[in-house]
């Protein structure tokens, strides 16, 4: 089993007629998603992929004709908001977007809207999901990945990248890897994915990838340490030297007024039940440390 994308996704690409849209879309493919339409306006009655996805102008169009249920967005920030809100309205239920850049305040009504419609927003500036075996959303490498238990969620990219890297070259798979993107606003927290993993009978050990700024880890690991006492888990949390007020990578990794701190964090986590390492490549030791054998 797996969390937010498997067999049954149905993917729709919104910019998929461009440079990255395109490239990435090739990818998902060759890994085996599903990938039943491309939508960009004006480009409506063309196809994608060496003919093999049909291209609509609209959302609507795309669902309407192919019964897409998740999109992946390939859409410049100035756009990108819109091309969230147009999945919405088409009755997408999942929604990855990789865009970076987005302004925070654009994304504030957005969010609103995805929540009180009930859809999931993944992002913005995430590198989607891959659930091992099944399909693979987003820009996510295929090839750092094993099919497994262990459920991974994260708000870095490429720390993700590193850190799955190093728990397939120990020989431990993953259920689903989630980036949940490292903006100020976003659409899913760490909170929310580790509820989706907590009901998925197939995962069994959970990794937490995190960074300073904000409240999220912290509400992650109260919340855990509730429901998840006796799951193995690990943790990483980037930025320990990063002085306050500077911000580190993404626009959300920022300590402000003493709080976010990394300090703050591992020690919410190591509360939690978490072993928590101090690089991405510790952590397949420190998961078979707190219990994991497979």
């Amino acid at each position: 089993m797996s969390i937010l994308i498997g067999r049954d996704t149905r993917l729709v690409v919104q910019g998929i007629t461009g440079r990255e849209g395109e490239f990435h879309a090739r990818a998902m493919q060759a890994y085996g998603t599903s990938i039943v339409a491309g939508m960009t306006p004006g480009k409506g009655g063309q196809t994608a992929l060496d003919g093999t996805v049909p291209v609509f102008d609209t959302m609507q169009a795309a669902v309407r004709e192919t019964g897409a249920n998740t999109s992946c967005i390939f859409v410049p920030a100035g756009g990108a908001p819109d091309a969230i809100l147009e999945a919405v309205a088409a009755g997408i239920d999942t929604i990855f977007c990789i865009t970076e850049g987005i302004p925070a305040l654009d994304m504030v009504p957005v969010v609103e809207v995805v929540r009180l419609t009930g859809a999931r927003l993944i992002g913005p500036n995430c590198p989607g999901a891959t659930s091992p075996g099944q399909a693979k959303v987003g820009i996510i490498p295929a090839s750092v990945h094993r099919e497994g238990n262990v459920g991974v969620v994260s708000r870095s990219g490429t720390l993700t990248y590193e850190a799955v890297q190093a728990m397939t070259d120990a020989g431990i798979g993953q259920s689903t890897c989630v980036g949940i993107g490292g903006d100020p606003v976003i659409g899913t927290t760490f909170l929310d994915v580790l509820k989706l993993f907590a009901a998925d009978p197939d995962t069994r050990a959970l990794v937490l990838i995190g960074e300073i700024g904000g409240a999220a880890e912290e509400e992650a690991a109260a919340w855990a340490a509730e429901h998840l006492r006796d799951i193995p888990k690990a943790a990483f949390i980037a930025g320990r030297t990063a002085p306050e007020g500077k911000r580190m990578g993404h626009a959300g990794a920022i300590i402000s007024g003493g709080s976010g701190t990394a300090a703050s964090k591992v020690a919410a986590l190591e509360a939690a039940g978490f072993r928590v390492a101090g690089s991405p490549t510790e952590l397949p030791a420190l998961l078979r440390e707190a219990g994991y054998r497979g």
